[in-house]
């Protein structure tokens, strides 16, 4: 009987087609689906966007951000060009995560992923309230999950709950709780209610909090980031009036508590959780690399800002009226509060191959090569 079907001219003819059509689909370029998915949470060291569509003076949408940017246009970014979450879907093999408000954000571009960050937020929820109106934490997390919704629509359940569960997530949090809270101004709230060291001991226990809410939403490789050195940045040397770009020190010295602590509280929620879930990115020993030996990264300097005005360029937002350097690429910072394109790929770059004084407990090199073989 089997045999008799088999050598029907007609299924033959089906069978030599399907064939065809397999090798046509083999040769294809790979959709966006065969490419990890990616999904970022955090402010606006990763915002590519989100913020374009907030009523918040937290935003950079206008000239001259995204000079350097493909369409040399604002995008949103904090930055001259491409910012960290573009540069790691770079060395994924993905193409960019849309902004979570984007209208674009349907159909298969949700099977990149998505960019649930917002400039202006911290761990805490009275983090940059000064800001109007931000897309927080929980809000970030409940955003994730409509676009969960969203997925399965499109894929199924099951579909949905593997792309996120194989997923790459990025974090980044932490520097605007200092900046924009407990820094703001000499008797903010939270400087009258703790101590340095108390205060980033709260932020250790809230952040541990997001990263175990991130996880039961499926996570299961995260990259988390620490704060940069916060007394180097231009816009502290300027308000602080740094007289020769001394780096200030009590922003300093709570960036110097913070990272550790959260390296301890990544290391902690993985025994618990009993795989290495989340991966700390010394953020702050990458960035002052170059901040303390600008020129050995081919930078001039690493004290005044690209974009800005007053001190330091370190005074207000870049914007139109702002100063403008000529040459992006030999400053280390784009404005007074974040870097250039440049220095976020040498960022970017320890992420993927640095040693484990940088990424702990494995770089996203050996990430990639321990989960391309499961």
């Amino acid at each position: 009987m089997l045999s008799s079907i088999m050598s029907s001219p007609r299924l033959s003819s089906v069978i030599a087609s399907l064939v065809v059509l397999s090798i046509s689909i083999a040769a294809l370029p790979p959709r966006a689906e065969a490419a990890r998915a990616f999904f970022v949470f955090g402010d606006s060291l990763v915002d590519s966007g989100n913020n374009n569509y907030l009523v918040t003076t937290a935003r950079a949408d206008s000239p001259p951000n995204g000079i350097d940017y493909p369409t040399h246009r604002p995008t949103g970014r904090f930055s001259n060009g491409l910012n960290l979450p573009d540069i790691i879907s770079e060395q994924i093999g993905s193409e960019p995560t849309l902004p979570y408000l984007s209208p674009e954000l349907n159909g298969e571009k949700l099977l990149v992923g998505a960019n649930f960050a917002s400039a202006g937020i911290g761990i805490l929820n009275d983090t940059g309230v000064q800001f109007v109106t931000i897309i927080r934490m929980f809000q970030q997390f409940a955003n994730f999950q409509v676009y969960q919704a969203r997925l399965s629509a499109l894929i199924g359940a099951d579909q949905a709950r593997q792309r996120v569960n194989e997923a790459l997530v990025l974090m980044t949090l932490g520097g605007n709780d200092f900046v924009n809270n407990y820094f703001l101004t000499p008797l903010s709230p939270r400087r009258r209610e703790f101590n340095l060291q108390a205060f980033s001991d709260y932020l250790i226990s809230e952040y541990r909090n997001i990263l175990r809410r991130l996880y039961d939403l499926g996570a299961r490789r995260v990259l988390v980031t620490g704060t940069g050195p916060l007394g180097c940045v231009p816009a502290e040397l300027a308000s602080q009036g740094s007289l020769n770009g001394e780096c200030v020190a009590e922003p300093q010295q709570a960036a110097a508590i913070f990272n550790p602590a959260l390296v301890r509280m990544v290391q902690g929620l993985n025994q618990e959780l009993g795989s290495d879930v989340f991966i700390a990115a010394n953020a702050f020993q990458m960035n002052m690399d170059f901040i303390s030996d600008p020129q050995r990264y081919g930078f001039i300097t690493s004290k005044v800002a690209c974009c800005g005005q007053g001190a330091y360029n370190g005074v207000g937002i870049c914007n139109p009226l702002s100063n403008l350097c000529p040459d992006r690429n030999v400053y280390a910072f784009w404005d007074p509060f974040h870097p250039t394109e440049r220095a976020t790929r040498l960022i970017a770059q320890m992420i993927l191959s640095g040693p484990a004084d940088y990424m702990s407990p494995m770089n996203l090199s050996t990430i990639m090569a321990l989960d391309s073989k499961i």
